[in-house]
């Protein structure tokens, strides 16, 4: 995303504001332009990532009546633009009718260049953040890992173990809290493998009774207890040649655990009731959001079965931990969710985007998925924000979107590590950072670091 230029188109009409904002904002590839026409022509020409609109335009500059025209026109013709309106003191109504129409922001003059600054360039990081979602979501929706949206590192490094672990047959456990979407990547790994055209059947052992658990599991014969009519098939059977998903395995009863432990052991099983072996040729998924050691030294879990079924081993990070991930999987939710209730919502505001980042999320992604859908069924604006998510009253997270800021910050943390690391060695410690004697005394003076 760094290599892509980044293109700033600035509509004001305004000679002396034109000249200070192209000094001011001179980082960027900016393009100052005074009426609706000439922003229009630049939009279709340049394609900038951000636009500041004055809403004072001509032929009418004392009302806002062009200014809201171009914002429409620009969104109607670019609705990925970031559109950011000025407006005068007193003209707060304009600004949120804006917001309406789909501006991403507002600022009120007098204009401070720094302030400003920070929007716009929080503004071009939004952009690229839902441009590089669409090329996820683009690559995604034409290799099989589809239905796992995301761009935390942490979350690639699991998709890159599955694309590993897929093409084989090895037994895997997938770790992690309820609604970290154990069941997707449990597909995704079917998806890619090549059982991939037979069945994948899923089982959650939390949400069956113990007493019907090992009949839904591993079918019955016809007589084997009352009710049992005919000879019936279990789940396992329906994944032959397939993928079988063993959800919550740690719910599983320790007198069902030992017949599992067979199966795996020797790919048969025998119905209940039944006396003949059933050869089984089925990969087995299992997953859990419980301590399964801990299980073990309660006396709760077999250790021979844990080590059955965890050949391999995937723990699935929270959402909270996948830094980025919310932001991207709420755009992708809310495009299908508007596809499901007829809406047209155009996205959030930025005070959603703000408490989404920033929110906990104990419920991980079903958590965002029934807020968002609730707040896609109720919303009464043409954006989500955070009152129709119920999080307005989020502590946020500030994150600095500044790179000057990011970069000092990072440069400190390291230069403190690495005199730690030398213990206040200060020749050592400009080898190990590479840099020179001088160079390292520079810095250290800069963050007002001791010896």
């Amino acid at each position: 995303m760094s290599d892509i230029k980044r293109t700033l188109l600035i509509v004001e009409d305004d000679p002396g504001l034109q000249k200070q904002l192209k000094w001011c904002f001179d980082d960027y590839e900016t393009i100052i332009c005074g009426t609706r026409e000439e922003a229009i022509k630049h939009l279709r020409r340049t394609e900038p990532q951000v636009v500041t609109v004055d809403l004072g335009l001509p032929p009418d500059p004392a009302n806002a009546s062009e200014g809201l025209k171009t914002v429409e026109q620009i969104l109607s013709l670019a609705p990925q633009t970031k559109v950011i309106v000025v407006t005068g003191n007193d003209d707060r109504e304009n600004a949120i009718r804006s917001i309406a129409l789909g501006a991403y922001d507002f600022y009120q003059k007098p204009i401070d260049t720094d302030v400003l600054g920070l929007i716009i360039e929080r503004a071009f990081h939004v952009h690229a953040l839902e441009q590089e979602n669409h090329r996820l979501q683009q690559k995604y929706n034409a290799e099989p890992l589809s239905g796992i949206i995301a761009c935390s590192e942490s979350m690639q490094k699991i998709t890159r173990s599955i694309e590993k672990i897929a093409p084989t047959d090895v037994g895997v456990l997938l770790l992690g809290e309820s609604g970290t979407g154990k069941e997707v990547l449990a597909r995704a790994i079917h998806n890619l493998s090549n059982r991939k055209d037979n069945n994948f059947v899923a089982v959650n052992c939390a949400a069956i009774p113990e007493n019907l658990l090992e009949s839904e599991l591993f079918g019955y014969e016809k007589g084997a207890f009352t009710g049992a009519v005919k000879q019936t098939k279990g789940k396992i059977e329906y994944a032959i040649n397939g993928t079988f998903f063993l959800d919550e395995v740690g719910d599983l009863p320790m007198s069902l655990q030992a017949k599992l432990l067979r199966f795996l052991q020797e790919r048969t099983i025998e119905r209940v009731g039944g006396r003949e072996e059933i050869p089984v040729d089925v990969r087995v998924i299992c997953a859990t959001h419980q301590n399964l050691p801990k299980l073990i030294d309660e006396g709760r879990f077999r250790e021979d079965l844990y080590y059955r079924v965890s050949e391999i081993t995937l723990k699935i990070p929270p959402l909270r931990e996948r830094h980025g991930d919310a932001v991207v999987i709420a755009r992708n939710l809310l495009q299908r969710f508007n596809e499901q209730h007829k809406r047209n919502l155009k996205g959030f505001t930025n005070d959603a985007l703000d408490a989404i980042s920033s929110y906990h999320w104990p419920g991980n992604i079903r958590e965002l998925e029934n807020r968002l859908k609730r707040a896609v069924v109720m919303a009464d604006g043409k954006m989500i924000n955070a009152e129709d998510l119920e999080l307005e009253n989020v502590e946020l997270n500030e994150f600095p979107f500044n790179l000057k800021e990011v970069r000092e910050k990072a440069e400190k943390e390291v230069i403190n590590r690495a005199i730690g690391y030398t213990n206040k060695n200060i020749s050592k410690t400009a080898d190990l950072l590479g840099v020179t004697r001088p160079t390292l005394y520079s810095l250290m003076h800069k963050y007002g670091i001791m010896e």
